[in-house]
C-alpha cells in the first residue's frame, strides 16, 4: 500500500492523508449525538465525521428482492395513499389506488408502498441495475393524488455513507420543512455506493448506482407518483459529492444541485488516496468503484464534479462547509483530531477547489464557507433550512 500512495500522491502528502481513514474506521458512533452524521463516497463515511447505522434495521432497510411475478396484477401489499384530489384540499374518502406498475425503461419496477399517514410513503423498487430490491422515502403535499392530470416539482435528496434513505427523516425536520411548499421529496437509497455506476476492472456491471437514481427511481415516480420534470438534487457528504456529480453528468436534469460538506474535487491533491483508503474493507476492492486513480484516471475525471464543473452552466449551484474547527453546534469533549474536524477541513479544500473551478468555467456559483464547523447533521439541518427557500423558488415549487 505504500507503494502505491507514494504513486498516487507522492511521499510528502503520505501521513496527513492516511491519519484522516485510518481513524475513521475505528470511530464509533457516540451516544450523544443522533445516528447519520457524516459521510463521503464509499464504504464507510468519507474523510470523517460520525455517520449512521451501519446497516438498516428490520423495518426501515433495504428489503429481500421480490419473487418473479409479484408486480403482477392488483399488488397486494400496496396500501392505497389517503390524499385528496390533486390541485387542491383533500377529500374525506381515499383516493383510488393507482397500482404504480408502470415500469421504468429497463424494466424497474415499485412492488411495495408502504404509507405512514397521508404524506409519507416508503416505496420498495425491484432494480436491474442493482440486482436487488432497494427503497426510496417519498414525501408528498397535501395537494397531491395519483389520479391528478398534473405533476410535482421534485427534490432528490440523496444521504451520506454508512448511512440509509432514512436518514434525512431521522435527523432533520425536512417532512416539515417540505410540508410547507407544493413539493415531493424523494430520499433514495444509496448504501455505501458511492453514486456511481461501478467500474469494476472495465467490465462493468452491477451495483450501478448512477442508473438507479437518474434513470430507475425518476422514471417510476415520474410515472407513478406524479413526480415532475422541474428536479432539484442535494445531499450531505457523500450525497452532496453525488447530488453534484449528477447534475455534471445529466446536464438540464436538475434546475438546482446544492451540496452540504461534500467531496466536490476528487482529484485533489491527496483526495483519490483518501477515497480509496475509505473505500477499502473486506471482500471490497476500492479500485472497483472508479478504477486505479492513475491507469483509470479517465473514469475519475468523468466522476469529478469540479473536472465537469463547465456542464452546470445553466443549473443554479450551492456549496457550503465548515473549516473543521469546533464550532456553535458542536458538543464539547472532542479533541481537535476528532474524525469530524479533520474530515471537515479536507471537505472545505475539495470545495473551495471546485469554487474556482466553476467560477472559471462561468457558472456562478453560491457558496457559503461558514468558518467553524464540523462534519454533523447540526450543520446540514442549518444549511437545508437556509438553502431550502432557493431550491423552491428554483423548481417553481409555490408555498401552501
Amino acid at each position: 500500500m505504500r507503494e502505491q500512495l507514494d504513486r498516487w500522491i507522492g511521499v510528502g502528502s503520505i501521513v496527513a492523508v492516511a491519519v484522516v481513514p485510518t481513524v475513521l474506521v475505528l470511530m464509533p458512533l457516540t451516544k450523544d449525538e443522533p445516528a447519520g452524521t457524516t459521510g463521503q463516497p464509499g464504504a464507510s463515511p468519507a474523510a470523517g465525521g460520525v455517520e449512521g447505522p451501519a446497516s438498516p434495521t428490520p423495518t426501515d432497510g433495504p428489503v429481500p428482492p421480490v419473487p418473479a411475478g409479484r408486480n403482477s396484477g392488483t399488488l397486494p401489499d400496496i396500501d392505497t395513499p389517503r390524499t385528496g384530489q390533486g390541485g387542491g384540499g383533500r377529500s374525506s374518502s381515499p383516493a383510488k389506488p393507482s397500482g404504480y406498475n408502470v415500469p421504468a425503461d429497463n424494466g424497474a419496477r415499485i412492488t411495495a408502498v408502504k404509507w405512514s399517514g397521508k404524506t409519507r410513503a416508503d416505496v420498495s423498487i425491484s432494480s436491474p441495475a442493482l440486482g436487488s430490491t432497494q427503497k426510496v422515502r417519498v414525501l408528498v403535499p397535501r395537494t397531491w393524488s395519483t389520479s391528478s392530470t398534473r405533476t410535482w416539482p421534485t427534490v432528490y435528496a440523496f444521504h451520506g455513507g454508512n448511512d440509509t434513505y432514512i436518514s434525512w427523516t431521522r435527523s432533520t425536520d425536512i417532512a416539515k420543512v417540505a410540508a410547507a411548499y407544493d413539493v415531493l421529496v424523494a430520499m433514495p437509497e444509496g448504501l455505501n455506493g458511492s453514486y456511481a455506476d461501478w467500474h469494476n476492472g472495465g467490465r462493468g456491471g452491477t451495483p450501478k448506482w448512477e442508473t438507479f437514481h437518474t434513470q430507475e427511481v425518476r422514471q417510476l415516480l415520474e410515472r407513478n407518483f406524479r413526480a415532475g420534470a422541474a428536479r432539484a438534487a442535494m445531499g450531505i457528504s457523500s450525497g452532496a459529492q453525488g447530488a453534484m456529480t449528477y447534475a455534471a453528468r445529466h446536464p438540464g436534469m436538475y434546475k438546482y444541485a446544492a451540496a452540504y460538506s461534500g467531496v466536490l474535487s476528487m482529484l485533489s491533491p491527496g483526495i483519490p488516496a483518501l477515497l480509496l483508503f475509505i473505500n477499502t474493507r473486506a471482500g471490497q476492492n476500492a479500485n472497483d468503484i472508479w478504477g486505479d486513480p492513475v491507469r483509470d484516471r479517465a473514469n475519475w475525471a468523468a466522476h469529478d464534479p469540479a473536472t465537469l464543473a463547465g456542464n452546470l452552466r445553466g443549473t443554479g449551484v450551492y456549496v457550503s462547509s465548515g473549516n473543521g474547527s469546533a464550532g456553535p453546534l458542536d458538543k464539547g469533549g472532542h479533541a481537535p483530531w476528532d474524525i469530524r474536524y479533520l474530515s471537515e477541513s479536507q471537505v472545505e479544500r475539495t470545495n473551495r477547489d471546485f469554487v474556482a473551478r466553476a467560477r472559471a468555467a462561468g457558472v456562478p456559483v453560491t457558496s457559503d464557507f461558514y468558518g467553524r464547523g464540523s462534519h454533523t447533521w447540526g450543520y446540514w439541518k442549518r444549511e437545508m433550512h437556509e438553502n431550502w427557500p432557493t431550491i423552491m423558488r428554483a423548481i417553481g415549487a409555490r408555498k401552501l
